[in-house]
């Protein structure tokens, strides 16, 4: 059994790791990982069909613990447990081999609250705190106790049986279990990291130029107060930039990828009259942005952004974290009384309603199969690439978007650059 220290509003962990309210997925996963040898069995639970519409869950199946987060944000939003692991509060055991969690154990531990609530249709009482619930299990009908409609809006409020023990513990933020919201990440989290709270696509009329993104950050190193506040700050980033331009802006990326190979290349008009290139064009990889940006080979010029969204059920889920990015169009509508129409595609825009704006590409989509050298397996399945206005959308089967790949305007001597078309 896991010793676990319970903080109401705020997390559950022990001395080497601990699970706090506003996490990142992530850093989640990384725990679990890292501590695979006592953590086992964990299991990835979300919706195929609709991600966004319910939690994402790592089920620690064996711990009988359960991390529920947040299907947008994917911040850590509720944390509950059947109460197979030794919990203590404020250095008292509340459930242990030796101490069960019973109403009076509760009590004892955490004070006086409110009656509990009870739920005929689960056969449960709920005993609520701020940031911290408990559900009793009934051992029989005999127990359920009268139904009070008169009493608390229609809830019945009523004192819970003796010796009634903990079914479930739910840790979360505020007042009301249902209500409650993933919280800002804590300072705790950011361990020197530098996280996108938004990024903005910039652009004209003709596609994108570029990157707004805006960064938080909390101060580390020496001399660094512990309760140091997060800093937003805003960088730009455009097409043409060098790599000391992005350096300066974002700092190190968390990994250089240099290209092997372009699988896109035969897709382009003439691929057996292109010039081998004697040197790979590269990544910088800043998977916590959730961005990867590409430079020539030859100029060391950026040419192109790839957003990522981090869907579950997609190949490369959980490598990178989710961008959270804005692009804003410009719509023209024909017709006497033709008018601009504002429009802002988001990282939760479905393709449907992202064709319905831009306009059904006029080219077959290209098949996309993601597999490692190691292992050319995908149980995900194959997403399609469309492009639209200087932009590629990798479409997953379920309809959301997995990625953006942005590019630049196409040299002045291209060809490409006088034939609208070619956008």
């Amino acid at each position: 059994m896991l010793d676990l220290e319970v903080v109401p509003e705020r997390s559950l962990g022990n001395e080497q790791w601990e699970f706090a309210l506003g996490m990142p997925l992530a850093q989640a996963i990384s725990i679990l990982q890292k501590h695979c040898r006592i953590i086992k069995n964990v299991q990835v639970l979300y919706s195929e069909q609709m991600p966004l519409s319910h939690d994402l869950i790592l089920n620690l199946t064996q711990d009988g613990i359960k991390l529920l987060f947040d299907a947008c944000n994917q911040r850590l939003k509720v944390r509950g447990d059947v109460c197979v692991c030794v919990c203590v509060c404020v250095g008292v055991h509340f459930n242990s081999q030796a101490i069960a969690p019973t109403i009076e154990q509760i009590d004892q531990s955490f004070g006086a609250t409110h009656p509990g609530v009870y739920n005929a249709a689960e056969q449960l009482f709920h005993l609520n705190f701020r940031g911290l619930s408990f559900s009793f299990q009934l051992d029989s009908w005999s127990e359920a106790p009268k139904y009070e409609p008169n009493f608390a809006h229609g809830l019945a409020s009523l004192q819970i049986p003796h010796g009634a023990t903990v079914r479930r513990m739910y840790i979360y933020s505020g007042n009301n279990l249902q209500e409650t919201k993933a919280p800002v990440m804590p300072l705790a989290c950011y361990l020197g990291n530098v996280y996108a709270e938004s990024v903005l696509v910039l652009r004209d009329g003709a596609g994108p130029l570029g990157l707004k993104l805006r960064l938080l950050t909390a101060g580390c190193g020496p001399g660094v107060l512990a309760d140091t506040k997060v800093r937003a700050v805003e960088r730009n980033i455009y097409f043409g930039d060098s790599c000391q331009d992005v350096l300066s802006a974002l700092g190190s990326p968390h990994k250089v990828f240099y290209k092997s190979e372009d699988k896109m290349k035969i897709h382009s008009p003439s691929p057996h009259k292109q010039v081998p290139s004697k040197c790979n064009d590269y990544f910088f990889n800043y998977y916590i942005l959730g961005v990867d940006i590409l430079f020539d080979s030859t100029t060391h010029l950026v040419k192109k952004f790839v957003l990522h969204t981090n869907y579950p059920g997609h190949y490369n889920f959980n490598i990178y974290h989710r961008c959270d990015f804005k692009i804003p169009l410009i719509i023209k509508k024909d017709g006497a009384d033709a008018q601009s129409e504002d429009c802002i595609l988001t990282t939760y825009s479905k393709w449907d309603q992202i064709q319905e704006l831009l306009g059904h590409p006029m080219e077959k989509p290209v098949v996309l199969h993601r597999s490692s050298s190691a292992n050319n397996t995908n149980p995900f399945g194959s997403t399609f690439c469309f492009g639209l206005q200087r932009m590629i959308f990798e479409v997953m089967q379920n309809n959301h978007i997995a990625s953006v790949t942005l590019y630049g305007a196409p040299r002045p001597s291209s060809l490409a650059r006088a034939d609208p078309s070619a956008h």
